[in-house]
């Protein structure tokens, strides 16, 4: 179905891409930030998002969907994972979408264009929710410059001509992950005390330490463990970025999408578990210390049952930039729905230097008032 030929209201859709007109105009309907529902740009007309029947962000048992995956990767289906092209259907231009981009506009005419049934493929992982933008464009701006001033070791040109560039708005996938665990574990409590020992013909003070044998089990449930599952994005930058309201998420809509670029993952569902593993093993480990007590511990095992497994596959909304300083490329990113801003700064390393020197010239005064 062409553009022309499609009625006010009606979805356009060839399989492989979509687009939402304006019941008003027919121009595309875009989703509007402030308003969190479709907005035509042009004539102001709004439409709800639409959802269907029943439809809620419903946790998936993670075994069961790792075994449906295998069934239908070993008969060979294809994926949609490489190089797609679509005709936009308002100037007639080519959009080209590499890779994991599923979401994105026209270069042409700036329209709006999102790939269909990437989502929802039968050998891909569904959606469960989206968190709506809920941070508007010009908040993010006004966050990052707050940012930029915030910068204490920032070279001062930097810090007074601030950031300049365009920020795209970006869905990015994620897994959450909920498990209940067991863990037993086995190690030692130590108790520090002090001696008076004598060199010669001084006494000193040494601390010595006690060590007693502490063992346990304990059981804890993780709620929401959050693993990006793209490749493309500084992953010490996002991470930075939690927490995420995940109880503002709605069903998955591809409406949610309009006007906004979107990707669907690359880290698959079993080895963004690994990654949540690997966060859950280290807060166990705190428990593990924390429950042996004591001045100092020594763990000598720590075995751990993961049982109940569950997930989500959420897209996630961000606000990207990239901007260039002293012919250097930084990267910024901004959490969308809380508006918290982390990103990649050039030093003053004469500010540095003399933080150090003012630092060192404090503690030689130190020193000399002691002595005295």
């Amino acid at each position: 179905m062409s553009h022309s030929d499609a009625k006010p209201g009606e979805q356009i859709d060839d399989s492989r891409g979509r687009k939402f007109p304006c019941e008003g105009c027919g121009a595309d309907l875009e989703f509007h930030i402030g308003q969190q529902e479709l907005k035509c740009p042009y004539c102001g007309f709004e439409k709800q998002l639409e959802f269907a029947e029943g439809a809620a962000v419903n946790e998936q048992d993670f075994r069961t969907m790792l075994a449906r995956i295998r069934d239908l990767r070993s008969r060979e289906r294809e994926t949609e994972s490489g190089q797609s092209e679509l005709r936009c259907d308002d100037c007639g231009g080519t959009v080209i979408f590499q890779g994991s981009l599923t979401s994105s506009e026209c270069p042409y005419c700036a329209s709006p264009v999102q790939r269909e049934n990437v989502h929802d493929a039968q050998d891909r992982i569904a959606v469960d929710g989206v968190l709506p933008f809920l941070v508007e464009r010009e908040t993010a701006k006004a966050n990052l410059a707050a940012w930029v001033q915030s910068r204490w070791f920032a070279p001062n040109d930097f810090k007074q001509r601030g950031v300049q560039g365009k920020f795209n708005g970006v869905y990015t996938p994620f897994w959450t992950y909920d498990s209940m665990t067991f863990t037993r574990y086995r190690g030692q409590r130590g108790e520090h005390y002090w001696e008076t020992v004598k060199r010669g013909d001084k006494e000193h003070r040494v601390r010595k330490t006690r060590w007693y044998p502490a063992s346990g089990a304990f059981d804890r449930f993780f709620d929401d463990v959050l693993v990006l599952a793209s490749r493309g994005l500084p992953r010490t930058l996002m991470d930075r970025l939690e927490p995420w309201p995940l109880h503002q998420c709605v069903p998955f809509t591809q409406e949610a999408l309009a006007g906004f670029f979107a990707r669907t993952y690359e880290i698959e569902l079993d080895e963004g578990f690994s990654e949540a593993r690997s966060r859950v093993d280290e807060a166990l480990d705190r428990d593990v210390r924390q429950r042996i007590g004591g001045d100092a511990q020594r763990v000598h095992s720590v075995n751990t049952q993961y049982s109940a497994i569950t997930f989500k596959h959420l897209l996630l909304p961000v606000w990207l930039l990239a901007y260039r300083y002293q012919g250097k490329t930084f990267q910024i990113v901004v959490n969308a729905a809380t508006g918290e801003v982390q990103g990649e700064r050039p030093w003053s390393w004469v500010k540095i230097l003399l933080a150090v020197l003012g630092g060192l010239a404090v503690v030689g005064i130190g020193v000399a008032l002691s002595q005295r």
